[in-house]
């Protein structure tokens, strides 16, 4: 009888670099080749909402769990603004990481529409938790903050090139 595997071995998603130093640009692109095991070429272009700094995207595809490693990896440079997404896959959900200069790293598991799910026991947590502002904490939860400051360059990243990247998974 052959064993069956209920979960995904790969799956895939976009690192959004939405602002970068040029300075800092082949070093992005070094520890994404490292990390995804394949040379990552990307085409950087200015980043209207901020003089002086590059933006990019990349497709990539890899195994579950490789959106948590770029975001790990892309975190070490403080300065930053960036995204990265896991589509969900086969028993496993999606993952949205969110990098803002000042507001640090924010991550949300996100439905195949690409909404944040709030799961059950961490809104009970929430509701437990007495803070006095439940309100303050579900927009917290679902990343509002991030999003508000990443939506001037997520705009400004329209018709930008888009590079593909794939590592071998399982």
């Amino acid at each position: 009888m052959r064993e069956s595997n209920q979960f995904a071995d790969a799956t895939s998603g976009v690192v959004y670099i939405h602002s970068s130093p040029a300075a800092l640009c082949p070093h992005v692109e070094w520890a994404l080749s490292d990390a995804l095991n394949c040379r990552a070429n990307l085409k950087w272009s200015a980043q209207p909402s901020s003089d002086g700094q590059l933006r990019a995207t990349s497709n990539w595809v890899g195994p579950v769990g490789t959106a948590a490693s770029l975001a790990g990896i892309l975190r070490a440079w403080q300065m930053l603004r960036f995204e990265v997404t896991e589509d969900p896959s086969d028993g496993v959900d999606g993952e949205r990481f969110a990098h803002v200069p000042g507001l640090g790293l924010w991550r949300g598991t996100t439905s195949a529409n690409g909404d944040v799910i709030l799961g059950e026991m961490r809104l009970k947590s929430m509701i437990d938790g007495n803070s006095g502002n439940l309100a303050a904490e579900i927009e917290h939860a679902l990343g509002s903050s991030w999003d508000e400051a990443l939506e001037p360059y997520r705009t400004g990243g329209a018709g930008a090139e888009v590079t593909w990247l794939s590592r071998n998974a399982g």
